[in-house]
C-alpha cells in the first residue's frame, strides 16, 4: 500500500523543513573536488542533476546516493506513467538490482510465476488454432550456475514504484511544480524529484552547468535556473538534453510504426492462465495482425501492439471503440470486460548517439537518450540500467576527489560499443521476428514497399481518403493468405508454409528472448581498465541464443561462483563472488590465492590504494576444503590493514574451481571495479608489486602517480 500512495499522493515525500546543503561553484572548478571547501550561500551548485525520472534515472539516483554523491532528479511529466512499457529484466540488470537493498528479491516475489511467461505463442486468434510456440527457458536457466539471479518479467511502471519506494527510504522527496510547497520557493537541494519541470536550456560554464527549467506555478509558465556540476540526460528516446547538446543519432530510423493499446480483461487473463499461458502472443488472421504482450495474466493486464501506417492512417483512426473491435477480432470472441486504459503511437528506431559525453565531460547521456533499440530482446531498459551502473562509480570517484573529470571519458569509451552491439543484435532479432509472417505469405517488407510507392509515386497526388482505401484494400487482400481454407495441412500451399514455420521454430530462427552470451558476456576493451597485450576481437552477435562462457579478462564482468565466506567472528555465509563488491561504497576488490607472492601483492595494493585515496578490499580465495583453521594467516599477513575476507569455493558438480573458471592459475590476481567489471588481472607472479599497482591504479583512475 505504501508504494501505491507514492503514486496517488506524490507530495507525501515533500518536507518543507528539510535542510538543503549546497555547494559553491568553485567546488567543481579544480581537477579534484574538495569536500572541505566552505559553503558560499550566495552561489550554490548541486553536484549531479539527472534529467528524466524513468528507471535509468531513478536507478542512477539510488546508486549515486548509496555511494555518498548528492543528486536530484528533474522530470518534465507531472506524474509517473502507468503504461507497462518495458517488461523483461535480463540477468545483468537483476544482478545490479541485488545491490539495491533487496530489489531483485522483491521483483522475483512479485512477478508472475515463470511458467506463465516462458513461452511465445503464435496463433490465428487467442481462442483459435496454435501455429507454434517457443519455450525460452532452458534447464540451465533455473540452476543459477552463471548468475546468482534469474531473468524476470515485470512491467516498467511496477519497477518504477519499487524504485520510488527505495528512494523514499533514502529520504528523497517528490516535489510537484503546482504543490503548495513546491521547490521554487527554496534552493534546489539533494534528494529531490522535481515533477513537472522541463529542461528548456543548458549552458556550460567554466564552473559547471546551468540548466534552465520550465514549470507551471499557479497555472502560469515559470522559469528558473538550476546549477549543477554534472548533468545526466536520461530523458528517453526523444531526449531534450541530447537535442540541446546538438548530438545526432546514427543508425536505422523508422523501422516500424505501431500503436500500443493498454487494456485490462480479467476474462481473457483467466482463459489464458488455464489454456495457453505465455508472455507474447503473435496473432495472424484475415481480420487483423497484432502482438499481444501479457504483462500480468492474473490481473488481466495486456498491451496490444498494432501496425500503423501514417499518413494514410492517422492516430485518430485508433479510438477506443476501434481498438476494442480490433481486440475482439484478434482474441477470437467478444470479451465482456474489456477496459482500454491508454492508446499511444510509437516509432521503432535502431540508433546510437554519436557521443555520450560533451562539454568537458560535464553533460552525459544515458539510457534511451543515448541509444534507441527495437524492443526485440528487451535491450532498451536493460542497457540503460547498465549505463547507470557504469556511470555511478565514476561520478563518485570524481566528486570524492579521487579522479579528475576526464574519467568520464571512459564512460562513452566503454558503453558506446556495447550500445552498438546491442543495436545490431536487436535488429537481427527484429528481422528474425519478421520471418514468421513472411513464412505465412504476408511479408511485412512487401507492405512497407507498397506504402512507399503510394507515398512517393503517383499515389501521393491522390486524395488522402483514396490513398487510405487503396492501402486498406491491399492489406485486406494480403491477409487472405491467412484464411483457414488456405492455412491448413490439407492445402498444398498451406502445408508448405506451415512446414517452413515449424523449421523456423525448431532451428531457433524466430524472435528470441534471452541472450546470455551478450547479457552477461559483454566486455569493455578500453576505458577505466588495464588492457592486456594483443589484439582482441569480440565475436559479433548472431541474433540467436548463445551460452555465456565465464571470462576474467580485463573489461569482463566478474564470473559468478558460490563461495563460503568465513567472517572475522567465525560465522559463515554462502555468497556469490559478485557479493564481494559492495554497492554502498566506492571500493575495489583484489582477489588472490593464499600464496606468499599473492599476499605480498595484496600488501602492496593496500599501500598503493591508500596513496590514491581509494578503498580496497582483499579477498583470499581458498580451494574447497582448505580453509579450516587457517584464518589467522590472513590476519597476521595483512596487519595493519583489516579490510580483507577469506572465502572458500563451494564445490558443485557442475562447476570447476575458481581459477579454472577464470581460465587462470592460482599464481594470478584479479582487481575488480565497483561496478563488478574486471579492471586488471595478472596471470603470473608479480615481481615488483608496488610499481605494478601504482601503474594499475594510475591507469584505472586516470590520475597522476602519487608517491608512496
Amino acid at each position: 500500500m505504501g508504494v501505491l500512495k507514492i503514486f496517488s499522493k506524490i507530495n507525501r515525500f515533500h518536507n518543507p523543513k528539510t535542510k538543503i546543503k549546497t555547494y559553491p561553484f568553485q567546488y567543481f572548478s579544480s581537477r579534484r573536488y574538495s569536500s572541505d571547501l566552505r559553503i558560499n550561500e550566495k552561489d550554490e551548485v548541486l553536484p549531479v542533476l539527472i534529467v528524466g525520472a524513468g528507471p535509468v534515472g531513478l536507478v542512477l539516483s539510488i546508486l549515486l546516493t548509496k555511494l555518498g554523491v548528492k543528486c536530484a532528479v528533474m522530470e518534465k511529466s507531472s506524474n509517473f506513467s502507468q503504461h507497462p512499457q518495458a517488461h523483461f529484466i535480463n540477468n545483468r540488470s537483476m544482478e545490479v538490482f541485488r545491490k539495491l537493498d533487496g530489489l531483485a528479491e522483491e521483483i522475483e516475489r512479485l512477478q508472475p510465476p515463470v511458467d506463465l511467461w516462458r513461452k511465445f505463442i503464435y496463433c490465428t486468434s487467442l481462442y483459435g488454432s496454435i501455429l507454434g510456440s517457443v519455450d525460452h527457458m532452458q534447464p540451465q536457466d533455473f540452476k543459477r550456475v552463471v548468475s546468482p539471479v534469474s531473468v524476470a518479467h515485470f512491467s516498467q511502471y511496477k519497477l518504477t514504484k519499487l524504485l520510488l519506494k527505495q528512494l523514499e527510504k533514502l529520504n528523497f522527496s517528490i516535489c510537484t511544480s503546482d504543490g503548495p510547497d513546491g521547490p521554487y520557493d527554496g534552493l534546489i537541494g539533494e534528494r529531490k524529484i522535481l515533477l513537472g519541470h522541463e529542461c528548456a536550456s543548458i549552458t556550460a560554464t567554466d564552473h559547471g552547468i546551468m540548466v534552465g527549467a520550465k514549470f507551471l506555478k499557479d497555472g502560469v509558465k515559470t522559469e528558473r535556473n538550476i546549477r549543477c556540476g554534472i548533468l545526466v540526460g536520461s530523458d528517453g528516446a526523444g531526449s531534450t538534453v541530447r537535442k540541446l547538446m546538438g548530438v545526432a543519432m546514427k543508425g536505422e530510423k523508422d523501422l516500424q510504426k505501431l500503436v500500443s493499446v493498454h487494456f485490462m480483461s480479467r476474462e481473457l487473463g483467466n482463459y489464458l492462465l488455464s489454456e495457453r499461458p505465455g508472455m507474447l502472443f503473435f496473432i495472424f488472421n484475415t481480420e487483423g495482425i497484432g502482438v499481444l504482450v501479457a504483462h500480468d495474466l492474473d490481473q488481466g493486464e495486456f498491451v496490444l501492439q498494432l501496425p500503423f501506417y501514417p499518413p494514410q492512417q492517422t492516430f485518430e483512426d485508433f479510438n477506443t471503440k476501434v481498438c476494442e473491435e480490433l481486440i475482439t477480432k484478434l482474441v477470437g470472441r467478444k470479451l465482456v470486460d474489456i477496459n482500454v486504459i491508454g492508446i499511444k503511437p510509437w516509432v521503432m528506431h535502431a540508433e546510437v548517439a554519436e557521443k555520450f559525453a560533451s562539454s568537458n565531460n560535464q553533460i552525459i547521456l544515458a539510457g534511451d537518450a543515448a541509444h534507441r533499440f527495437p524492443p526485440a530482446g528487451g535491450f532498451g531498459m536493460n542497457t540503460g540500467i547498465q549505463d547507470a551502473h557504469n556511470l555511478a562509480w565514476k561520478i563518485a570517484a570524481i566528486v570524492k576527489g579521487i579522479s579528475p573529470s576526464s574519467l568520464l571519458q571512459t564512460y562513452g569509451t566503454e558503453r558506446k560499443p556495447v550500445a552498438l552491439s546491442n543495436t545490431e543484435l536487436s535488429i537481427k532479432n527484429f528481422r528474425a521476428a519478421m520471418k514468421v509472417p513472411a513464412a505465412l505469405g504476408i511479408d511485412p517488407a512487401v507492405a512497407n514497399s507498397v506504402q512507399r510507392i503510394i507515398n512517393s509515386g503517383f499515389g501521393s497526388i491522390l486524395p488522402t481518403g483514396l490513398q487510405k482505401a487503396i492501402l486498406d484494400g491491399i492489406f485486406t487482400i494480403g491477409r487472405t493468405q491467412l484464411s483457414e481454407s488456405l492455412l491448413n495441412e490439407n492445402n498444398p500451399l498451406g502445408s508448405l508454409r506451415l512446414g517452413k514455420l515449424r523449421r523456423i521454430f525448431e532451428e531457433g530462427d524466430s524472435l528470441q528472448l534471452q541472450f546470455p552470451a551478450e547479457d552477461l558476456g559483454f566486455r569493455y576493451l578500453a576505458g577505466a581498465l588495464v588492457p592486456e597485450d594483443g589484439d582482441t576481437v569480440l565475436e559479433a552477435p548472431t541474433g540467436r541464443r548463445r551460452d555465456y562462457v565465464p571470462c576474467a579478462e580485463p573489461g569482463a564482468r566478474l564470473p559468478h561462483m558460490k563461495v563460503r565466506c568465513l567472517l572475522k567472528d567465525f560465522s559463515e555465509a554462502t555468497i556469490s563472488t559478485l557479493d564481494l563488491v559492495r554497492g554502498d561504497k566506492l571500493e575495489f576488490v583484489l582477489i588472490i590465492s593464499p600464496r606468499k607472492e599473492s599476499y605480498d601483492l595484496a600488501r602492496a595494493a593496500f599501500k598503493v590504494s591508500e596513496g590514491f585515496g581509494v578503498s580496497l578490499k582483499v579477498c583470499v580465495m581458498w580451494p574447497h576444503g582448505s580453509l579450516e583453521n587457517r584464518l589467522d594467516r590472513s590476519k597476521e599477513t595483512f596487519l595493519p590493514w583489516g579490510n580483507y575476507v577469506d572465502v572458500e569455493e563451494v564445490k558443485m558438480s557442475s562447476t570447476s574451481s575458481w581459477w579454472d573458471t577464470c581460465q587462470m592459475t592460482n599464481d594470478g590476481a584479479i582487481l575488480v571495479r565497483p561496478d563488478e567489471h574486471i579492471a586488471w588481472r595478472k596471470t603470473t607472479v608479480v615481481l615488483h608489486p608496488i610499481s605494478e599497482m601504482e601503474g594499475v591504479f594510475t591507469q584505472i583512475l586516470g590520475i597522476q602517480r602519487t608517491k608512496i
